[in-house]
């Protein structure tokens, strides 16, 4: 699980380099202006990139850790999104400045003798650096690499050196991906952990085939919140306990909505349970999990919550706001 920062790294950083590594797909390099260096981060971390008062996004970084002059992220244009990729690859041009914070990691790769790693499109960016690590450590690995199209699939030419450890899987049906995912995941392999990113009916097909896996084998890092069935909202209290103040929470405000409206500054971005930002230490009480960043047995601990959407199960919630 990650930690809380209490005073997390937030940096105007420059782009040093812009370039161009797939169809609709631009790899940024920040750093900082003066030459500084930037803090330290492990494979499956991520920044984000303050691009106005209500715009932030995050992306995986995928450079190497070991490097501490820059950030590294992989930004695919999504026309239909939010219009946060749409900025970047529109303004922002080497020389540019932009707010960066973090880094934070919910997706950290665990110590293993093997690995099995599954991308689908931009999902590839948190892996790369997990397969370096892989690589120092000795471990045994494989990749599962789909796309729409050859041209649409990022660092494809830094995979080629990995050889047949390396399957690409471009295109639009499914069928193969299928076929691909059930031998490598139909029989459950203890010892082997699988980390998976990408669209939301990929990692679907993941969970599915890994059901029967030990606990603990899946990773995963969602884009989009895991749609939650038979939720129902009512009003709760949240103690606030650094703040000194008691809040009542309604039904259909967040906590964090909540807190912003009683005076009180709390740090978010998404909105939507998906990028931790908002990650709160329980003191007290029993959340009512509807996130899409913790694993199951990290809700069961019941240490932290996301406060932009997960409620509580109990009267009263006390937590370390």
């Amino acid at each position: 699980m990650a930690s809380v920062p209490a005073d997390e790294y937030e940096a105007d950083l420059v782009v040093a380099a812009r370039d161009a590594v797939a169809d609709d797909v631009i790899r940024l390099t920040l750093s900082d202006p003066s030459g500084a260096e930037l803090p330290a981060w492990d494979p499956g971390a991520h920044i984000d990139l303050v691009l106005g008062p209500d715009l932030t996004r995050q992306y995986s970084l995928c450079g190497s850790p070991g490097d501490r002059s820059a950030f590294t992220v992989g930004v695919l244009r999504e026309p239909s999104g939010r219009g946060g990729s749409q900025m970047i690859h529109d303004t922002l041009q080497a020389g540019s400045a932009v707010r960066v914070r973090g880094p934070r990691n919910h997706f950290a790769l665990v110590p293993s003798a093997d690995y099995v790693f599954i991308a689908g499109g931009i999902g590839i960016t948190p892996i790369l650096p997990m397969i370096t690590q892989a690589e120092q450590q000795g471990a045994t690995w494989t990749l599962l690499y789909g796309g729409r199209s050859p041209a649409s699939m990022a660092f494809t030419d830094a995979l080629a050196a990995y050889g047949d450890r390396v399957t690409l899987m471009p295109g639009t049906d499914i069928a193969p991906m299928a076929a691909a995912l059930d031998e490598r995941l139909g029989t459950p392999r203890p010892g082997t952990l699988v980390y998976a990113c990408g669209p939301e009916g990929l990692l679907a097909a993941v969970e599915g085939r890994c059901a029967t896996w030990p606990a603990g084998s899946l990773h995963l890092e969602r884009f989009t919140a895991k749609a939650i069935d038979d939720a129902v909202d009512t009003e709760f209290t949240a103690v606030l306990a650094r703040s000194g103040i008691t809040i009542t929470v309604p039904v259909g405000r967040s906590i964090f909505e909540a807190a912003q409206d009683n005076g009180v500054t709390v740090l978010g971005s998404c909105h939507e349970g998906i990028c931790g930002t908002c990650e709160t230490v329980i003191i007290e009480g029993e959340a009512d999990h509807r996130d899409s960043v913790l694993n199951a047995d990290e809700q069961a601990a019941n240490e932290t919550m996301m406060i932009c959407v997960s409620r509580c199960r109990s009267a009263i919630i006390t937590l370390d706001l």
